[in-house]
């Protein structure tokens, strides 16, 4: 199953079930709106999304032309939050070393996260606007 979202002027844009081959999209704003609400109901709307990208596939459906490249919109682009497993060890001990903290033993063996709030995200194609 193939999910996009389309800019639509809202902050989280609409959800679109993309067909196998690329070419045709399909709104389906009867199981969800946006990606994120889809995932908020993920049971019943992953059963109906998938019955939707089965009829666009079988051509049962029409749908409206679709262009990858012209994809203004990651899938989420607003996560609530994020969870990053990726500190260095090395570079945890060093700043801690910088402020004269000690590194406790236990950040050798447990996994370190940070835990981030979020904005909305650019989508791939987006341009970067500077002040």
């Amino acid at each position: 199953m193939k999910l996009a979202t389309l800019r639509d002027g809202t902050r989280d844009g609409r959800l679109v079930v993309v067909s196998r081959d690329l070419a045709r999209c399909m709104s389906v704003p009867g199981i969800a709106t946006t990606l994120q609400q889809a995932l908020d109901d993920w049971r019943p709307s992953a059963v109906e999304l998938r019955e939707v990208f089965d009829l666009l596939n079988d051509g049962s459906v029409g749908g409206e032309p679709f262009d990858e490249a012209d994809l203004p919109r990651q899938p989420l682009p607003r996560a609530y939050q994020w969870a990053d497993g990726s500190a260095y060890v090395n570079h945890v001990e060093l700043v801690r070393k910088a402020r004269g903290a000690e590194m406790p033993a236990s950040f050798w063996t447990d996994p370190l996260m940070y835990q981030g709030g979020s904005d909305a995200f650019l989508a791939p194609r987006e341009p970067i606007r500077m002040a």
